[in-house]
């Protein structure tokens, strides 16, 4: 969520950062009246207490002189100052929470070097890794291969729960296992995150915290009950709010965390859009990671969590490319992201597979999260950063696609043999 400060200091600015996210900025008009009505009421209800401490002053005057006629009708006096005072404090109250509920349905500020541009034709290449391979047979894409080798099915998938969802049998389920052993090992042996088992029901707080509420309610999957459970839509939601309405020593940051976790989204807004496959599912898996840091840290930490998740493509020798996503491409809290595309041959493009977002202090001052500098210093927020390390179901479409034979069978890439007992390929039966 936005400093209230610093949309009252910086109006002008926030309304064309809105403007270049496509976000309405007419909110901000809302923001200024909202704003000063709050210090009118706020300035009648100071006049109000002053008034009613020079009442009491004039009570003990007339009570020492015996005049307690003239005392007690001062005192009724301060009575309805009293009542009138709090009827101003009530109503700043009301206003300001309107200012809360206005803010929390405000997108983050890009960083000054994100490119400005209305959706992903804006977005900027960084770099890319690798050489796509060139085949001499004709390509098939993961659903193909995958049904043929006997290793997915769609079919039983949605007779037993609905499109968009997807069941991986023998040799594709130990390549998931394997792919997320694999990420778990990378992340905290070489760069050192605390891998956790986190819920994968959240509460609604979890879900304003890492700003899925209150805009993306349509998102997610919820268990109709009276405690309002949601389904995690990724393991961002209890990760970054693991030290939430908390106040940690300076000392103790950074944090790395890192979980596999499975993920739920109703995708309420993508119908028709990569129906096939394994592309956007209802259920798919991840092993993300989240960083908690102070904020003079975060762009040197945005970029080490980038290498980290590219890393892993790497060790699976697999291209990708990188690029910086433009104000409208960005999600809701980030205030820069990077997008990792690996390369898909069955459509000859570059598909994402890791976004890996800076927030800022965006989440931290949602949920409350806070760290103290040495010497007694006045509590910060300190700033998130998230990304995935990477998305399990498309790096498995990525392994099968790139690592495809001629003959149907697909072969393992050198690092995943271990944690498959050291097969070299999935053949069919």
């Amino acid at each position: 969520m936005l400093d209230l400060n610093y949309v009252r200091e910086n109006l002008e600015s926030v309304r064309t950062a809105l403007k270049n996210r496509n976000s309405d900025a007419a909110a901000l008009d809302a923001f200024v009246e909202l704003d000063r009505r709050r210090r009118d009421v706020i300035s009648h209800a100071d006049e109000l207490n002053r008034q009613r401490n020079a009442a009491s002053k004039e009570i003990g005057a007339l009570m020492q002189s015996g005049q307690r006629d003239a005392a007690e009708a001062k005192k009724a006096e301060v009575a309805g100052l009293k009542e009138r005072q709090s009827a101003f404090e009530a109503e700043r109250d009301e206003v300001e929470s309107s200012m809360r509920d206005l803010l929390a349905g405000l997108p983050n500020v890009p960083a000054d070097d994100v490119p400005i541009g209305p959706d992903e034709s804006a977005n900027i290449e960084v770099r890319k890794w690798g050489e796509p391979r060139e085949f001499d047979f004709e390509v098939k894409d993961h659903v193909d291969l995958g049904e043929q080798l006997g290793i997915l099915d769609f079919e039983r998938a949605t007779k037993i729960a609905g499109s968009r969802f997807a069941i991986m049998n023998g040799a594709g389920a130990r390549l998931s296992r394997a792919l997320v052993n694999f990420m778990l090992d990378h992340h905290t042996t070489n760069n050192g995150y605390s891998e956790t088992i986190p819920p994968y029901l959240v509460n609604r707080k979890s879900l304003f915290g890492t700003n899925q509420l209150p805009k993306f309610e349509d998102d997610l999957f919820h268990i109709r009950d009276e405690r309002e459970f949601a389904l995690i839509p990724t393991a961002e939601v209890p990760l970054t709010n693991y030290h939430a309405e908390e106040i940690l020593d300076a000392s103790e940051l950074p944090k790395y965390y890192t979980a596999y976790t499975p993920c739920f989204r109703s995708e309420a807004g993508s119908y028709g859009r990569d129906t096939r496959g394994l592309i956007r599912q209802h259920q798919f898996e991840k092993v993300e990671l989240v960083k908690l840091c102070t904020p003079e840290n975060s762009e040197q930490e945005h970029e080490d969590l980038l290498e980290d998740a590219e890393r892993v493509l790497q060790l699976l020798e697999l291209p990708y490319r990188t690029v910086v996503l433009s104000t409208g491409d960005m999600g809701f809290g980030a205030r820069k992201t990077y997008d990792i595309e690996v390369w898909l041959p069955s459509q000859q493009t570059y598909r994402e597979i890791s976004s890996c977002s800076n927030c800022g202090d965006f989440q931290a001052r949602r949920m409350n999260m806070r760290f103290r500098r040495a010497g007694g210093a006045k509590p910060e927020f300190p700033h998130t950063l998230n990304g995935s390390g990477l998305a399990v179901g498309r790096t498995w479409i990525a392994v099968l696609e790139n690592y495809q034979q001629a003959d149907g069978s697909v072969v393992i890439p050198d690092i995943l043999r271990p944690y498959m007992n050291g097969a070299t390929k999935i053949e069919s039966a």
